[in-house]
């Protein structure tokens, strides 16, 4: 795999890993847990899970310079992969079957090491099954 590195010698794999953090730091203070970061599965990946009460949050991680091209990046595609981890980590730890479920979406827009805009939408989509 090649990574590009952008102006400032950083690639989007970095800044990747630098706004998933950033969103946990986020999550945590709007008083959330989190239980995975970068859950991998055979079907494809989940930023962060995420748990505040009885709720449990899959959430996808995007980070652009503007946060229209954020929001446009998330395709059925993408959504499909991410319920079919969620449905995944549900059987691997079945304790959290009864809590209710949502898919979020974190942008992080501008300069990821400066000036920058955090955008949380909850319950970004439903579940397609």
């Amino acid at each position: 795999m090649i990574f590009i590195k952008d102006e400032k010698g950083e690639t989007s794999y970095s800044k990747g890993i630098k706004a998933e953090k950033i969103a946990g730091k986020y999550l945590q203070e709007e008083g959330f847990s989190i239980i995975k970061g970068r859950y991998k599965t055979k079907f494809g990946e989940i930023d962060i899970i995420a748990k505040q009460g009885n709720l449990l949050c899959f959430v996808e991680v995007k980070v652009r310079d503007r946060l229209e091209d954020a929001m446009e990046s998330i395709t059925k595609r993408l959504q499909k992969r991410i319920e079919n981890s969620a449905l995944f980590f549900i059987c691997e730890y079945p304790e959290y079957m009864d809590y209710d479920m949502r898919f979020d979406v974190i942008t992080i827009s501008g300069d990821i090491s400066g000036d920058m805009k955090i955008s949380h939408l909850d319950n970004a989509w439903l579940a397609s099954s």
